[in-house]
């Protein structure tokens, strides 16, 4: 009998070097454990077909059909200037739709053969559109036969009646992943189940060998369901382990408790403000200062829309931790965002923020700004402010984690835009106080709950959902500019509308223009349908976008650009430029996406507008409309009406509520992109958990591990769980090595 390979054997060893690079390089797989844990996408039944009417343009797909017709026919080209040129047409048909198959060339002969009509088989190719019809050029495929005699493994194999199609690439097809999986899957009994059996057995989960024999193998629907909610499980279970585990950790740390002193500068400060803090801020505010005066660190998130005051939230608790006698950091994620929150702040502090200087009032601190780009004296200068304990606030971008700043006494760090920063670089600057500081940690991406807990388990959640009085609704509308050219003039002219009611508007594009690898030049191409035309052409640039307003539709008009390659200084004077109302259109990139303050701005046209995701679409719209006039966004597209893109921006244009767009996006695209570089390896560790959907399983998995932490932080008494938490943790590591 063969020895059953180990879960930690390479891939190389028992399946032979080609197949072993393949599975490394296209899906990321290395050992006999990754592939049993490269699970089904979905499955076939035997007799139920897959419907070709819902196939998806441009992405590989596996289908299962059976071939209504197959003509043989013969064309003159160039290389067969004689007729003898073949091509072999199939039409291949599951009774809600039809789908051509075109095979070339000496590539006809065996399908022509193989693929009678009638034959039922498995087809996987890249979805084309030829002549308004939707094809696979040359598919891979595996006619399911079950009557001759030497196909005993076929039968086996598909008779099985659920035929698993694996997430596959086009250099290995579904049903070849599947016969390397064959290979392996006696190994699954080697499997180390990282869950406590009283967990198991009290929530009725098979063990983890059976589930993993269940998930490939699997006889009934109940099988699959059964296995994949264990599956489920232990995602949700180990991920929330290593969550509970870093808050436990985090718990034990001291940290100094900071109370605002009565008369100090934040009574000043809220003595002076214009307006009464929202219900919102003050509830969240209350939070905030209640785990400010702990004497274990605070690790808070505030999530709230754009506009919903989080600035005003977190610069109270800045005042609060000044008050106290400390320092408190803010961290952004670009050099742009870090000088406005600074304008901002020094802006709505007035002369409290004029410490040691004429005119500061007896309660005023210095703030600094530190970033990158700054000159060496004014450098010089923050970094002394800082070490002296003189500047109580300082805002900055990376430089602030270098190892040459230092602090008096910091007591806060507040981080904005959470998921452009890792673990680590939040660490980083938390390892500048004396003892840890309290960290808030501030995003304006609506996260719902349950990727709440998933991805910033680590942290409490305040949630800031009331928008400030006095702002204005904004109108979104989708412009199809392939099918309906007129929309677009229509929009340009509401454009000059605009500016000549005294307001100003934004242009976004997905490029700057000057790339230095350009895509080839898309009129040389050969021909390609509209939809295809609209995906393969190059994103629409901001440069040349500019030139062609400013010579065509808003001719006159003072349109500048903005974008991120542009030195510091320059991008400076054009957003002061516009901020002042000398310039009219602003033609920029995604720079704008954050903190960007014009309250003059009422429009803003986002240009291939499906390019972007459904959350950064909410974030740019969330620049106009910020003052008292109604504002509008018009989102451009020359995607197909019935295009998942074009969906995305009706659901984007439909509703203003971030959260229930959030939602939307993550039904769309899976965890993956919704929290960009989000925290490291959480992504890569979901195969299975879908946290929209599991919700119930990530809020009751949470608890559970919290239990277990409590009871055993070390967890001594579950080695299972402890190997299963070292490969999440050593996945995490190699993602923050990749991000450099």
């Amino acid at each position: 009998m063969d020895l059953v390979p180990a879960l930690d054997e390479p891939l190389k060893k028992v399946l032979g070097p080609p197949t072993a690079k393949v599975m490394a390089e296209h899906l990321g797989l290395h050992t006999v454990g990754d592939l049993l844990h490269h699970y089904p996408r979905r499955y076939e039944e035997r007799g139920q077909l897959t419907h070709l009417a819902d196939l998806p343009m441009d992405e590989h797909v596996t289908v299962v059909a059976q071939v209504a017709d197959a003509r043989l026919l013969t064309f003159a080209s160039a290389k067969a200037p004689r007729g003898k040129g073949q091509r072999l047409e199939v039409t291949i048909t599951d009774g809600s739709g039809r789908l051509q198959l075109v095979f070339f060339g000496n590539g006809v002969h065996k399908p022509h053969k193989d693929l009678l009509p009638g034959t039922r088989a498995m087809f996987s190719g890249k979805v084309s559109v030829f002549n308004h019809r939707l094809q696979l050029a040359h598919p891979a495929y595996e006619p399911l036969r079950a009557d001759s005699d030497d196909a005993a493994e076929t039968v086996d194999s598909w008779a099985g009646a659920l035929i698993p199609i694996y997430p596959a690439t086009a250099k290995l097809e579904s049903w070849k992943i599947a016969k390397s999986v064959q290979t392996v899957l006696l190994s699954a009994q080697e499997a180390v189940d990282p869950l406590p059996d009283s967990l198991r057995d009290g929530r009725g989960l098979v063990s983890l060998p059976e589930a993993l024999l269940k998930i490939h193998r699997p006889h009934t629907k109940a099988d699959i369901h059964d296995a994949r909610a264990r599956l489920k499980w232990d995602e949700a279970f180990v991920l929330q382990v290593a969550l509970a585990r870093r808050r436990h950790a985090d718990a034990q740390l001291p940290a100094m408790a900071r109370l605002p002193k009565p008369d100090g500068l934040l009574t000043a400060f809220d003595a002076k403000l214009p307006f009464t803090l929202t219900e919102g801020q003050q509830k969240v505010s209350k939070e905030i200062f209640d785990d400010l005066a702990t004497e274990h660190p605070m690790h808070r998130l505030l999530q709230g829309e754009v506009g919903s005051g989080k600035t005003m939230v977190a610069l109270r608790a800045m005042l609060a931790v000044v008050d106290a006698g400390g320092q408190a950091a803010m961290l952004a994620p670009t050099e742009v965002l870090a000088q406005q929150h600074h304008r901002s702040i020094t802006e709505m502090m007035g002369e409290l923020a004029e410490g040691g200087m004429l005119g500061g009032s007896e309660h005023s601190t210095k703030v600094v700004l530190l970033t990158g780009s700054m000159g060496a004296a004014g450098r010089r200068q923050a970094l002394l402010d800082l070490v002296t304990g003189e500047a109580g606030i300082v805002i900055g971008t990376h430089a602030l984690i270098e190892d040459k700043v230092q602090f008096h006494d910091l007591g806060l760090v507040v981080v904005d835009e959470q998921h452009r920063f890792g673990v680590e670089q939040r660490d980083a600057l938390r390892g500048k106080g004396k003892q840890p500081p309290h960290l808030l940690v501030m995003t304006a991406t609506p996260i719902p709950r349950t990727v709440a807990m998933t991805v910033f388990g680590d942290l409490e959640t305040s949630v800031l959902d009331q928008l400030p009085a006095g702002r204005s609704p904004i109108a979104s509308h989708v412009v199809p500019a392939a099918d309906k050219p007129h929309f677009l003039t229509r929009a340009w002219e509401r454009v000059r509308e605009e500016v000549e009611n005294g307001h100003q508007a934004y242009v976004v594009c997905p490029r700057i223009g000057d790339d230095i690898d350009e895509p080839a030049d898309p009129k040389k191409a050969k021909k390609k349908s509209p939809e295809d035309e609209a995906e393969k052409r190059p994103p629409l640039a901001v440069l040349d976008v500019a030139d062609q307003l400013a010579k065509g539709p808003l001719q006159g008009l003072k349109v500048e650009v903005l974008h991120g390659r542009m030195q510091p200084d320059d991008k400076d004077a054009v957003m002061r430029r516009f901020a002042a109302g000398e310039t009219d259109v602003l033609v920029a990139t995604t720079v704008i996406e954050v903190g960007v303050n014009v309250p003059n701005a009422t429009a803003m046209v986002i240009m291939d507008a499906d390019r972007f995701g459904v959350s950064q679409l909410h974030q740019l719209r969330g620049r106009v409309g910020r003052g008292s006039a109604a504002g509008l966004c018009l989102l451009v597209t020359e995607m197909p009406e019935a295009s998942p893109a074009r969906q995305r921006l009706t659901a984007v244009a439909s509703t203003l509520d971030g959260f229930e767009l959030s939602r939307i996006d993550l039904e769309q695209r899976r965890e993956g992109d919704v929290l960009g570089q989000a925290q490291s390896g959480v992504r890569s560790s979901l195969r299975m958990l879908a946290v929209i959907e599991d919700e119930e399983i990530i809020a009751e998995a949470r608890e559970e591990a919290a239990a277990v932490v409590a009871a055993d932080p070390e967890l001594t008494a579950l080695p299972g769980l402890r190997t299963a938490l070292e490969a999440l943790l050593d996945e995490e590591r190699e993602q923050y090595l990749d991000k450099g």
